[in-house]
């Protein structure tokens, strides 16, 4: 992603105080995700993409390798994040597919999301339980989740998601970022 975020500011011939400005982040922050020495949550992620004007998944795919049709093995998913960071583990799920209105995660929530922040953007999520057991949580509400189980939600409500039992839970997660906004009634984006 680190290239990818440069590249696409460049091309846009945005300057980084710009870019960073409209992603809501400060100056030195983008830079050091465009080195490579700070990996952006999901949540920075989405509004970096909103603020490029690029799908999600766009910041984690090489521009060549897009396609319309894409598989991706159990085996090829990409880590997002690095297990040495607290939170939530996210894998990459068809990056390099074309064009598309939902981004496909891989998540692996901590055991302990006491710490981590409640996040909120435009657009909607659907959470399902792949293995494990999970809990989704709001300001108001927790939800627990059994495996097989899903959940629709608008992202505009403060949510997380922590695991349940001994091993960390797998969910996918699809996000849309909701850039055409126009269309739904609720307003823009993780």
């Amino acid at each position: 992603m680190i290239n990818r975020v440069r590249q696409l500011r460049k091309e846009r011939l945005m300057t980084l105080e710009a870019l960073a400005e409209h992603a809501g982040v400060t100056k030195s922050y983008l830079s050091k995700v465009e080195r490579g020495r700070s990996v952006p949550s999901i949540a920075v992620s989405a509004s970096l993409a909103k603020a490029l004007d690029v799908p999600l998944d766009t910041l984690f795919a090489d521009a060549e390798e897009l396609a319309e049709v894409t598989v991706t093995r159990a085996g090829e998913r990409r880590p997002l994040t690095s297990d040495r960071e607290p939170g939530s583990r996210y894998e990459g799920i068809a990056l390099q597919a074309g064009s598309k209105r939902m981004t496909p995660f891989m998540l692996h929530p901590p055991h302990d999301a006491g710490p981590v922040p409640f996040r909120d953007h435009p657009g909607e999520e659907f959470l399902f339980v792949h293995r494990g057991r999970a809990e989704l949580i709001f300001p108001s509400q927790t939800v627990v989740l059994e495996t097989g189980d899903s959940a629709y939600f608008r992202a505009t409500a403060p949510h997380k998601v922590r695991s349940l039992g001994a091993e960390r839970a797998a969910l996918l997660l699809l996000v849309t970022d909701d850039r055409d906004g126009a269309e739904t009634p609720h307003p823009h984006m993780p």
